[in-house]
């Protein structure tokens, strides 16, 4: 939703600018100079970026239409499952959560929540890390630094999207001088023999190929970069937030402490407070 907002607000302002000092809109349109800048940026997208970088931007470009991928209410099932499996595994011995761990959607405990369940790379992450634990074969050390490791990848992963986008942006209006390179070499060539009306028209329009291009780089797709890297890192939380609980854990942590260090992590306007947090761990401990 913001995103539409933002971009009107872009096209009304800039638009509404021109049109207050007398310009025409009309005047802004040139086919043309859309299939040179456009065009061209697109094909550079294509030669610079992998198919799979390709199709997980426009995925995160749609995502941006929705919400974040988890909200308060989220997080706080998040934690609860954490806290569930830790208490399981305290009070029944870490062999009890083999079968969860092995087969999580036939898991009592999974199957409450499911948000988390229909997230894959969350599911995965989650009982990757909770095999290293049932193994017993690694320190909280080796445990932390493993879990960086691969959430770095993971946060890589994510970002590449939106890094992808923002090299659009920054070569866009060096398109829209292209743009207006061409246009100029049209208008030249009818210099003396054209009237100075028609070659005012042409260098209007060639120079419309430099608004274009800056507008469209600086407006819109650099923004929409950023919102993607933006989004990547408010989704990437949930990964720090469950490596944070099961290393407390594995640090020799109560569950319900090593739940709170989770808890610390989580931006302002998502953390749960610590006594409706606390309520909602009776509940489930219950």
């Amino acid at each position: 939703m913001y995103l539409i907002i933002g971009g009107l607000v872009v096209l009304a302002s800039v638009l509404g600018g021109f049109v207050m000092v007398g310009g025409k809109l009309l005047a802004l349109w040139h086919l043309n100079e859309v299939i040179v800048i456009c065009g061209s940026a697109l094909g550079a997208y294509v030669i610079a970026t992998p198919p799979k970088v390709m199709k997980r931007a426009m995925g995160a470009i749609k995502g941006l239409l929705k919400g974040p991928k988890y909200a308060r209410a989220d997080y706080v099932d998040l934690l609860k499952l954490v806290y569930e499996l830790l208490v399981k595994m305290r009070r029944e011995g870490v062999i009890a959560i083999e079968q969860h761990v092995d087969n999580p959607q036939d898991s009592a405990v999974f199957q409450r929540y499911p948000k988390v369940l229909a997230d894959h790379h969350m599911l995965d992450f989650i009982t990757d890390c909770l095999r290293l634990m049932v193994s017993g074969s690694m320190s909280p050390h080796e445990l932390e630094s493993l879990l960086e490791y691969e959430l770095e990848t993971h946060h890589h992963e994510a970002l590449e999207p939106g890094h992808s986008v923002q090299r659009v942006a920054d070569a866009l209006p060096g398109f829209g001088i292209v743009a207006a390179v061409l246009g100029i070499i049209t208008t030249m060539s009818i210099v003396g023999s054209a009237a100075p009306s028609e070659i005012g028209e042409k260098v209007a329009s060639a120079l419309v190929g430099t608004f274009l291009g800056i507008l469209i780089a600086y407006g819109f797709v650099g923004p929409i970069s950023t919102a993607m890297e933006n989004r990547a890192h408010e989704d990437g939380k949930a990964f720090e937030v469950v490596k944070m609980a099961l290393v407390a854990s594995v640090r020799g942590y109560a569950p319900a402490v090593a739940i709170e260090f989770a808890r610390k992590l989580l931006f302002s306007h998502v953390r749960p407070s610590f006594q409706d947090l606390e309520a909602d761990l009776r509940a489930a401990k219950g």
